[in-house]
Parts: C-alpha cells; sequence; structure tokens
C-alpha cells in the first residue's frame, strides 16, 4: 500500500518560512520523481516543483528563488522549503510520485499553507 503523508504546512505571516515534509512509503522512492503541487481555492493544481531520481529539479517560474525542493533517499522523504511566502501562496499543498518508467502516480493527502498577517 503506498502512503504520501505531508507535514509541516500551517498559517504564516507575509514574509515568513515554512518546511513541508513528506514521508513515503510502499514504493521504491530512490526510482520516481518527487513533486509539490498546489491547489487554491477555484484554482487548477499546479506544479510547484519536482525533483527526479538524479536530483534534477525543476519549478514553476511564480517560486522560483524562494522555493526548494530536495530530497533524502535513505529517508525516503521529499521536501519543500519555501520562504518568503505571499499571500497568494496559500493553497492546499501535496506530495505526488511518478514512476517515470510506467507512468504511475501516487497523491498525499495535502497539507494547508495559509498565509496572512
Amino acid at each position: 500500500q503506498v502512503q504520501l503523508v505531508e507535514s509541516g504546512g500551517g498559517l504564516v505571516q507575509p514574509g515568513g518560512s515554512l518546511r513541508l515534509s513528506c514521508a513515503a512509503s510502499g514504493i521504491i522512492f530512490s526510482i520516481y520523481t518527487m513533486g509539490w503541487y498546489r491547489q487554491a481555492p477555484g484554482n487548477q493544481r499546479e506544479l510547484v516543483a519536482d525533483i527526479t531520481s538524479g536530483g534534477s529539479t525543476n519549478s514553476a517560474d511564480s517560486v522560483k528563488g524562494r522555493f526548494t525542493i530536495s530530497r533524502d533517499n535513505a529517508k525516503n522523504s521529499v521536501y519543500l522549503q519555501i520562504n518568503s511566502l505571499k499571500p497568494e501562496d496559500t493553497a492546499v499543498y501535496y506530495c505526488h510520485a511518478l514512476n517515470p518508467s510506467f507512468g504511475l502516480r501516487y497523491w498525499g493527502q495535502g497539507t494547508q499553507v495559509t498565509v496572512s498577517s
């Protein structure tokens, strides 16, 4: 059974920082491309950043320079360091796992990030 469990969300003031974590189980973590998506009310889910098994990263233009994705294969975990938060970053953030060879995809349950003064 595949599980992706996010943590680290919360309420933060503009300009603040958070570190999101996602712990994976039930998959061979090291071969998966891991990613973070977000969905704000009324909006479609969008890619924030992802990281391949080899460590190559990709991120949305809106978060470049503020968000950093990383992974620890020994801990089966992926992280999203988010700095200089803006109110428009408010969303539910979802962890995503993709097996690039077979196209298998898995989602976490999401963690809420709210940026407000």
